[in-house]
């Protein structure tokens, strides 16, 4: 179950983050929606709706959640920002997952804004200087601080994470 739930293991910050990690994981965001419009735009409703590993979100559930999700982080991005370490808005995925659109909305919807989302923060990531990518924002679950450095390598995670799931899933049922 543990390979189902991360199938390229848990998120793990590098104890030393240089500049050529952060241009591949801000390569990773740039290229994440057009990598998952190819691999889930082909898919039937029925496919849509198959739970990734037992107990798990469906398809579909994942897409939305990676647009919530990423959008969320965008905001973050902007809050560290322009705000000194301001305590960021949890958001309770979970909840979100089950609401009506996650569960039934058409994925093109979040697709959609998910390369938006992304074209605004890899250009934004991209222009950061040294100074910035030092700033950070303090999440209420834990109370810890974390860079802006460190939430780009977050969500690369989270980008192939979800990706993986999705992927594991075709290949295990053959589609």
């Amino acid at each position: 179950m543990e390979q189902l739930r991360y199938p390229i293991g848990r998120f793990e910050l590098p104890k030393k983050i240089t500049k050529e990690d952060i241009d591949a994981w801000i390569f990773v965001l740039e290229q994440l929606p057009e990598r998952l419009s190819r691999m889930v735009g082909p898919l039937t409703d029925a496919q849509l709706n198959t739970p990734y590993r037992p107990q798990g979100w469906t398809v579909r559930q994942l897409v939305h959640h990676i647009s919530d999700s990423h959008h969320n982080s965008y905001i973050r991005f902007k809050w560290a920002l322009t705000e000194d370490t301001p305590t960021i808005k949890a958001y309770n995925e979970k909840a979100w997952a089950e609401l009506f659109d996650t569960r039934t909305a058409p994925i093109q919807l979040s697709l959609d804004h998910l390369s938006a989302v992304h074209a605004k923060l890899v250009y934004l990531l991209k222009g950061l200087s040294e100074e910035q990518l030092q700033r950070g924002f303090i999440h209420p679950d834990g109370n810890q601080e974390t860079t802006v450095k460190e939430n780009i390598a977050r969500y690369a995670w989270h980008s192939n994470h979800h990706f993986a799931h999705i992927e594991n899933l075709l290949k295990r049922e053959g589609w």
